[in-house]
């Protein structure tokens, strides 16, 4: 079958030359027999060809691929491989799908776009991370991937080769290689060594990189980068290796280059402070960088580059002083340039111009002595064997000498730098492992070719060896691999080449030679080499030249110029130059320049060479030349090379001209030929290139078999079977052990084939459709036939019966008119006659009816006169009862008056009557006994400093007379007297002052009483206002119904929800983080003896961070967002509004009580003092007696205020109750609100005047008490213990009492003041609120005036009924509210009267009562009301309680019990410790709870199980102390019995809030475990198995598995199926739901998942073209349709799980629909939405057809995809973000169990707990 096969025939098509194009394909119009001279052709312009063919001059042209395999990923997949095949698929993957990477082999081809692409994110590097080498498209990151993967597997360095031309992007593929490095292997430590190396990129740049006419960036050396691995194959360090550095370029470019980037910016950078003393300029100032006439770069800002590369100086630890000398010696080279050399007369000897400024400048620099190198530069010595000679220079060898120092200077720089970026770089840790990347310049052939590119073109011949030979090696071993019959293929061997330039007496032998020869020149050398090498098949003499030669590469044949060769192989520099420079001042300039052997460089512990060998230099003549050490290097690189598994990496340059997307086919082609890939081919295409695994070969050729061939269950007998009858000749194919391998071409054969047959199988398809459509249509029109002939005779039937209908209505219509004629007739004359009749008749009714009128008037006068004789009768008989009634009653009132005034003058009814009176009158007595007391306090303490002033004068006049008695000195007596009269003075400016304070005290009160005045009115006008604000908001109440949108209230809690996770997350990792290096410093340093384990002491400060218990108002941040939540925005804010003032008094009344507390406290404490501080202990007794006076006025008042606001409250509901007409229902809850409304205030009235009693008790005991304590101080004191009194002092004092307490007035009427206008500004805000209610209401309004009148009364009464349904609910949260607040200020009175009962306790102790009666009191005090459901337990026991609850509890052994039993245990224990009181018990617990979880949770750090059943407990503990907190909105679904069991005495809103945290953080790892579990699960079982057997199609060609480290057992890799993946998820559900985890948590964690498993899919459908098809499509519907299925069947379709597939399910339905008019293209737009503009574009271009009934998708068609989105704003992001977490939200849900009734299974050990 196969002889008959000609692939020459009729349409077939191929590749011809083509001088332009390259390669131009054609289709043979003629079938072509062999032999035949001429082969006709039609191109695809139309126009015909006769191509001619010839056994010498002209072979057959190429065959040309079917359009399926055109665009595939790698080139060795095509089925003919050759040149134009190669050419033609990366030119369209490069325009047409802008793909600028492809496969060949095990070469990646990477193209320049000459643009940014968005493809190389993080996203990115995470989606080809750990991904397999042909799993994804072509890329850098896989490339790199796949060395990392090796590296860690085989345990074996690799490396990558780079190579290409320059401008190709050899630099950037490099640089991205090595970042991916960075990113997936980074440090572990905080050394951040991968970014010192990325750092070292814009260093090289600099100083290597240069400007030329192919590339502005262009690498002008090799480098080869070493980045080493720990054994966890973390970034440890690096080193670098150069090569060939062009030191030509710092002293000479050509036309449009530059010289190396760093001088250019430097010169830029001129004007900095810190390069003053450079002396620089602009660079078109300099020789050695104006030499290529532009000095600028489009789009490059050479100062800021400079910046960036001082930055990377900085960060690999170059200090700034060493930076400065760098700098300088840059500097210094661009000064030399311009040193000016005159020649003398004679023309041989030269000498430097006087005062040249650039030489002092570069002798200034570099810190030389300037006579030295002035005279250097023009001599030279010569040393013979007896003597040594000085000899002078002529011009142009002292020039040539000077560049020869400059590009001498600049590689020693160069060297240096590169030696400090490693020594940086280096790692003091073992290498275990490295991964080189080699970025080297490719093969080069210019006009003119020199030195340079004899060298780069040697180091490519190596490369190219050793790439041939990897490529033969990787082809031999997958033949023996396969165990297959298989001959040598012959391939390109350059050793030839090679040896004629390395070998003995090659061109480098002779080269070296030459240059040892004292007069050597080129064209001497150039005479060896014909002499030597004309026998060899390479080397080749120019016919028209002497001074050239010619090699023949593996790439092209190269013509060298043998002009500058020995000069540049020399590389020579006098040594007196040298010498000058190493006696520099300069430390840096001396280093450079010093001889350097290898033992004098510090062995580095990584494991690599060093940077270059530097050969110790005795003198010039024994140096080693350029080539020696270039050979020597590459020597060593290919021995490095060899080492290690290569990888390679070509790029190409499309074209010279930097054009976006533009693609030079012969540039290309050029390329192609030089770097290898064609030769790749060409080995590849000797062999088997095309290679099939049995079920893939059987599932897309089983078409070609018949139905005989089935019976076979071996599928690898039924392809052999198969193969020997298509295919005759066995040589053709090749049967291994895993796969099929074919020749080239037989793929293509096969394919016509199965084309073939498809094609037979369609034809007679369309046979059949055709029949069957005439069938029909003969159907059709017969039918048609016997319808018009039944519609004919039917109309000639209706005519004849409507001319029958016709006649009849004639008839009729006769027949009524004249009836009508009679008719009228008969009606006029009967209307005539009823006419005459009804005047007749009205006239005789009139007169009747006036008759009757007379008779009526009369009969009303009558009544009339008899009803008033009637009345006046009446009223004489009432007049004479009532006057003896009222004498009667006289007599009765006047006996009863005198019984009471019997009764008043009873002492009962007196004591009656004042009883209600006796506490204010007592109260106001004690008010005038104060102060009455004050003032005489006051007048006594004035009294007694007037009596101690008078006391004093009088002492000091008798100690005056008695000094003038003594000492009659005259001086004395006038000090005396002056010191008198200074007294009296200072007495009278006492009392004056003492007058002024009485003054300003008088007027700050008369100013306080004003101020107090002045409030009230403020007052009065803003209760008046209060009350005006609250009929408006009651009348604009009752238009408001509907509840405002709270759609952006949920939007911003979600924002905020998942800000707050995201930061909890970042916390944790955080801790995460702390505890990894306390741990490692733990594990490096161990100090002996006995210390504190520092973890506990962590975990309480980050947890515990919380006070143990608050009796605050405000809840935790989750209880407030779920109250919003339930109760709607616009409820919770007449809530707020309605309840605002009580809320405040309550505050306030609780605010209160704790100082009352504290004051009764101090009080104890000053009943206890005695001695000598009972004075100052009254004196603070007393003020504060006097603050509590005045705050007990202000409590009173407040209580009025609040009870006239409760009053206020009971109006408005009874209005609001009363006004909307409530039902029966309504009116029994608001009957019901208002008793409970006066038992709270009649409670509250009693519970006040109870406090007001105790308190006058209090205050009188203390009275009692200080003047014992009085009492018993004067006795002690006696007439001499006590001090004198001080009057000015006590006048101080109670000046400084009364300006406190003017404060203290001051500051409660600013409180006042302030809650007045919280108040207003409450109202303010409800006001507006319902402004906006009123405007949604007018909108409501004019929406129903346009409904019909049914719709308008329908949609009134439904909102009638929501209206009175709302407010009925708001009645009944206000009645929950209210009761609510009773029940807190009975607690309250409570604790006031236990408070109370302990302060009597106390002082009745004081006062000698017995034990017995306080202990009994505390007994009483203690006693309680007894509660189920706790658990006691010792102090002591905890630690065990927490160890066996938690560390070692296991999710199996409670799996029979309760859901969450460990949460129901510890909440207990909880409550226990809450009635017992004991602070320290519940925080100890609480905290020792949370850290012990903490704990498990680290250990057991990738168990879901364990991570699941704590994520249950943790949250059942949460809800279980929100269940029992005692706060309202958590008890609306408690049942009586569960509201007894709530917290008493603290209130844990703080550790609810922990617990919150704490649940997120379980929750983020429960969400990171379960995703590492199916994250491998995902692609296999979305992408790549058949759900749909027999649907999904298989590539049309043996698509190898190109990655080496894949699985290559004979089971092949590992297979995940859907029912495997929801298998899975079945079983986290499964495992979640036996924890007892709520269903809302349980199905956020499914949503995440979906997220994961959508977005994985869709990310590797991006960058996957094998799956873009039509089939894949279908596939991919149907997987999502199942897991739909699954979310249905588990009740998760609520949990928003699906709306996150729906990406992936419209990619899927992207590759189903019609992709070719613009209907389709606006189809597809209004499609799409979940998908971005980008993603759209990709999925097209990636499209694939698998057969070739299939069409591709057009450009154009592409082109109006992306002109139809351009209004879209979509992110520039192509792939999804894995990583993206929803904010999770724990809703409240409370538990039915009973606490009383739980059953603790013996098996946990906890027989220590006792049940209370």
């Amino acid at each position: 079958m196969a002889s008959e096969y000609n692939p020459y025939c009729k349409f077939t098509r191929v590749w011809i030359p083509d001088p332009d194009e390259v390669w131009k394909a054609a289709e043979i119009t003629r079938d072509y027999k062999e032999g035949e001279p001429v082969l006709h052709l039609q191109l695809e312009d139309g126009t015909p060809l006769e191509y001619q063919v010839g056994p010498k001059s002209n072979a057959l042209p190429f065959l040309k691929n079917p359009d399926i395999l055109v665009g595939e990923n790698d080139l060795t997949a095509l089925s003919y491989l050759h040149e134009p095949a190669v050419l033609h698929n990366l030119r369209v993957r490069f325009l047409e799908s802008n793909n600028i990477y492809t496969y060949c082999g095990i070469v990646l081809v990477a193209i320049n776009p000459y643009e940014q692409l968005q493809i190389y994110g993080e996203e990115v590097i995470t989606a080809y991370s750990g991904q397999n080498m042909g799993d994804m498209d072509p890329h850098i990151f896989a490339v790199a991937e796949e060395a990392y993967k090796q590296m860690a597997r085989d345990e074996k360095n690799q490396s990558i080769i780079v190579s290409g031309e320059s401008g190709a992007g050899k630099t950037v593929s490099a640089k991205y290689a090595m970042r991916y490095f960075a990113t997936v292997g980074g440090s572990s430590s905080d050394a951040n060594v991968e970014e010192k190396v990325l750092a070292s990129n814009p260093i090289m740049e600099a100083i290597g990189n240069a400007k030329t006419t192919r590339n502005d960036n262009s690498s002008r050396f090799g480098k080869y980068i070493q980045i080493v691995f720990s054994k966890h194959y973390h970034i440890i360090g690096a080193n670098m290796r150069t090569y060939l550095l062009e030191k030509s370029r710092v002293v000479f470019q050509a036309e449009d280059e530059r010289n190396y980037h760093i001088f250019y910016q430097l010169c830029a950078s001129a004007s900095l402070p810190e390069f003053e003393d450079l002396s620089l300029a602009s660079a078109e100032d300099f020789t050695y960088t104006s030499l290529g006439e532009n000095i600028f770069i489009e789009g490059v800002n050479d100062a800021e580059d400079l910046r960036r590369t001082r930055e990377a100086f900085t960060l690999l630890g170059i200090k700034e002083s060493s930076q400065s000398s760098i700098f300088k010696i840059v500097a210094s080279i661009l000064h030399l340039g311009n040193v000016e050399i005159i020649s003398e007369r004679d023309g041989e000897s030269c000498h430097v111009a006087r005062k040249d400024v650039h030489l002092e400048h570069f002798c200034r620099l570099l810190g030389v002595e300037l006579k030295q190198v002035e005279h250097w530069l023009c001599h030279r010595k010569l040393a013979t064997a007896s003597e040594t000679y000085l000899k002078k220079m002529s011009s142009q060898q002292a020039q040539n000498a000077r560049d020869a120092l400059a590009k001498h200077i600049y590689a020693r720089l160069f060297d240096w730098i590169v030696e400090h970026i490693n020594r940086a770089l280096q790692t003091s840790a073992k290498q275990h492992s490295f991964i080189g990347v080699l970025d080297i310049y490719g093969f080069e052939t210019f006009e003119v070719n020199s030195f340079e590119q004899f060298c780069i073109n040697y180091a490519n011949e190596k490369l190219q060896q050793q790439f041939n030979s990897h490529v033969f090696k990787l082809e031999q071993d997958e033949y023996m691999k396969e165990e297959i019959c298989w001959t040598r293929i012959d391939f390109y061997d350059n050793q030839p080449c090679i040896d004629l330039i390395e070998a003995r007496l090659g061109i480098l032998d002779l080269l070296d030679e030459e240059c040892k020869v004292p007069k050597g020149t080129d064209q001497n050398w150039a005479q060896k080499l014909y002499k030597q090498n004309s026998s060899s098949a390479h080397f080749q003499k120019p016919r028209m030249s002497n001074t050239s030669f010619i090699i023949i590469h593996f790439a092209d044949k190269v013509e060298y110029q043998c002009e500058g060769f020995l000069e540049k192989n020399r590389d020579t520099v006098y040594e007196e130059q040298i010498n000058i420079l190493k006696a520099s001042q300069f430390p840096l300039v001396a280093d450079l320049f010093q001889d350097k052997d290898g033992a004098a460089s510090k062995p580095s512990k990584v494991n690599v060479r060093a940077l270059k060998t530097v050969p110790k230099v005795p003198n010039k003549e024994h140096r080693k030349t350029v080539g020696h050490q270039f050979r020597s290097s590459l020597h060593l690189l290919m021995d490095t090379l060899n080492a290690t598994t290569p990888h390679y990496v070509r790029c190409i340059k499309p074209n010279d001209f930097k054009e976006a997307f533009s693609f030079d086919s012969r540039r290309a082609v050029q390329q192609l030929r030089a770097c290898g890939v064609l030769e790749t081919i060409r080995i590849s295409a000797a062999g088997y290139p095309s290679r099939w695994t049995y079920p893939d070969f059987f599932s897309r050729y089983r078409v070609l078999m018949k139905k005989s061939d089935f019976t076979s269950a071996d599928k690898k007998q039924v392809c052999r079977n198969l193969l020997e009858t298509l295919v005759k000749e066995p040589d053709m194919f090749q049967f291994g052990k895993t796969k099929i391998f074919f020749r080239a071409g037989q793929v293509a054969y096969l394919e016509k084939l199965r084309t073939d047959r498809f094609r037979s199988a369609c034809i007679k398809i369309q046979k059949t459709v055709r029949g069957w459509l005439q069938r029909i249509r003969y159907r059709k029109i017969r039918a048609a036939a016997v319808g018009l002939q039944r519609y004919g005779r039917g109309y000639l039937a209706r005519r004849y019966a409507e001319l029958l209908r016709q006649n009849r209505a004639a008839l009729i219509c006769q027949k009524q008119y004249r009836m009508v004629r009679e008719r009228r007739r008969y009606l006029r004359t009967r209307r005539a006659v009823v006419t005459i009749q009804a005047f007749t008749r009205g006239m005789f009714t009139r007169r009747i009816y006036w008759e009757f009128l007379l008779h009526h008037k009369a009969m009303v006068i009558q009544k009339h006169v008899r009803g008033w004789l009637q009345r006046t009768r009446y009223r004489r008989q009432r007049d004479a009862a009532v006057t003896i009634q009222c004498a009667f009653r006289r007599t009765q009132a006047k006996r009863q008056l005198k019984q009471l005034k019997i009764e008043a003058r009873s002492a009962e009814h007196l004591k009656n009557l004042n009883t209600g009176m006796e506490n204010k009158i007592v109260q106001l007595q004690r008010k005038m006994d104060e102060q009455s007391k004050e003032y005489r306090s006051q007048n006594e303490q004035l009294l007694s400093t007037n009596s101690a002033l008078g006391s004093e004068v009088a002492k000091l006049q008798k100690e005056l007379q008695v000094m003038r008695s003594h000492k009659p000195d005259g001086g004395q007596v006038v000090a005396l007297q002056q010191e008198v009269e200074a007294l009296q003075e200072a007495l009278q400016e006492a009392q004056a002052q003492r007058k002024r304070m009485e003054e300003e005290h008088g007027s700050e009160k008369l100013s306080l009483a004003q101020r107090v005045e002045e409030l009230e009115k403020e007052n009065a006008v803003l209760k008046t206002e209060k009350d005006e604000l609250n009929r408006r908001i009651q009348q604009q109440a009752k238009n408001s119904a509907e509840e405002a949108s709270s759609a952006s209230l949920q939007t911003e809690l979600d924002q905020e929800r998942e800000r707050y996770q995201n930061l909890l997350k970042e916390f944790s990792r955080l801790e995460q983080r702390y505890d990894n290096l306390k741990e490692e410093m733990s594990l490096n340093k161990f100090h002996p003896g006995h210390h504190r384990n520092p973890s506990n002491q962590s975990s309480l400060e980050s947890d515990s961070n919380y006070p143990s218990v608050s009796t605050s108002e405000v809840g935790d941040t989750e209880d407030s967002i779920q109250q919003v939540d339930e109760m709607g925005l616009e409820k919770a804010a007449m809530d707020i509004s309605l309840f605002m003032k009580l809320q405040k008094r309550v505050r306030e009344l609780e605010t209160e009580r704790k100082r009352l507390q504290l004051n009764l406290d101090k009080m104890e404490e000053l009943a206890k003092r005695k001695g000598s501080d009972a004075r100052r202990t009254s004196d603070v007794e007393n003020a504060d007696l006097a603050y509590n006076n005045l705050k007990r006025q202000e409590l009173e008042s407040e209580n009025k205020k609040l009870k006239n606001d409760l009053n206020d409250l009971r109006k408005t509901i009874a209005e609001r109750a009363t006004q909307d007409g409530a039902t029966g229902e309504l009116q029994d809850s608001y009957n019901l609100l208002l008793g409970q409304l006066k038992a709270a205030g009649e409670e509250l009235d009693a519970r006040k005047e109870e406090v007001l009693i105790l308190r006058t008790q209090i205050v009188s005991s203390v009275q009692q008490q200080e003047q014992s304590v009085r009492t018993e101080g004067e006795a002690d004191g006696g007439p001499d213990g006590g001090a004198e009194p001080a009057d000015k002092e006590e006048a101080l004092k109670a000046y400084h009492g009364l300006s406190e307490s003017k404060k203290l007035l001051e500051a409660q009427l600013q409180n006042q003041a302030r809650r007045h206008r919280d108040e207003l500004e409450a109202l303010n805000t409800q006001i507006e609120l319902l402004k906006d209610d009123l405007e949604k209401k007018q909108e409501h309004l004019n929406n129903i005036s346009s409904l019909s009148p049914e719709a308008r009364v329908e949609y009134t009464v439904q909102q009638e009924l929501n209206r009175l349904s709302n407010e009925n609910l708001n009645l009944k949260e206000l009645l929950e509210k209210l009761e609510k607040n009773e029940r807190k200020l009975k607690k309250q009175l409570r604790i006031y009267m236990k408070k109370v009962q302990e302060l009597e306790a106390s002082l009745a102790a004081t006062q000698n009562r017995t034990k017995h009666e306080l202990t009994r009191q505390v007994t009483l005090q203690r006693k309680e009301k007894d509660f189920e459901g706790m658990l006691e337990y010792v102090k002591e026991d905890e630690a065990r309680l927490i160890k066996t609850l938690i560390t070692d509890i296991r999710p199996g052994s409670v799996s029979a019990t309760v859901p969450c039993l460990p949460a129901y245990i510890l909440f207990m224990c909880i409550r226990h410790a809450d009635y017992v009181n004991d602070d320290q018990k519940v925080v100890s617990l609480l905290t020792s709870t949370i850290n012990a979880i903490k704990k498990v949770l680290k250990r057991n750090n990738d168990d879901f199980e364990m991570m699941s059943f704590w994520l249950a407990n943790t949250s059942r503990l949460l809800h279980c102390l929100k269940q029992y907190s005692g706060e309202e909105a958590f008890m609306t679904q408690n049942t009586a019995k569960q509201n007894e069991h709530c917290l008493k005495n603290f209130d844990l809103a703080e550790y609810r809030q922990i617990l919150s945290d704490l649940s997120i953080q379980i929750y983020q790892q429960l969400i990171k475990v379960a995703e590492g579990i199916i994250q491998p699960m995902i692609v296999s079982a979305m992408l790549e198995s058949e759900s749909i057997p027999s649907l999904a199609g298989v590539k049309p060609m043996g698509y190898r598995n190109r990655s080496s480290s894949m699985d290559t057992d004979a089971d092949g890799p590992t297979s995940y199926t859907l029912q495997g993946l929801i298998r899975q998820l079945a079983q986290f559900n499964g495992t979640m739901r036996d924890h007892g985890m709520d269903p809302e948590i349980a199905g956020q964690v499914v949503r995440q998942l979906f997220h994961l498993i959508n977005a994985v899919t869709l990310n590797n459908l991006l960058l996957r073209k094998d799956v873009c098809s039509w089939s894949t499509g279908m596939q991919l519907r149907y997987n999502t349709s199942q897991l739909e299925e699954w979310l249905r069947a588990n009740n998760l379709f609520q949990s928003k799980a699906a709306a996150t597939l729906e990406p992936i399910i419209q990619a899927a339905q992207l590759l189903q629909v019609k992709k070719k008019t613009s209907q389709d293209a606006e189809a597809i737009c209004s499609l799409c939405t979940a998908l971005t503009v980008q993603q759209i574009v990709k999925i097209l271009n990636l499209y694939t057809p698998l057969n070739e009934f299939e069409e591709r998708v057009t450009v154009s068609f592409i082109r109006n995809i992306q002109s139809n989105l351009q209004e879209r704003n979509d992110p520039p992001q192509l792939l999804m973000d894995t990583k993206h977490t929803f904010p999770v939200l724990f809703p409240y849900t409370p538990s039915a169990l009973s606490l009383e009734g739980m059953h603790i299974p013996a098996s946990l050990g906890l027989d220590f707990l006792i049940r209370v």
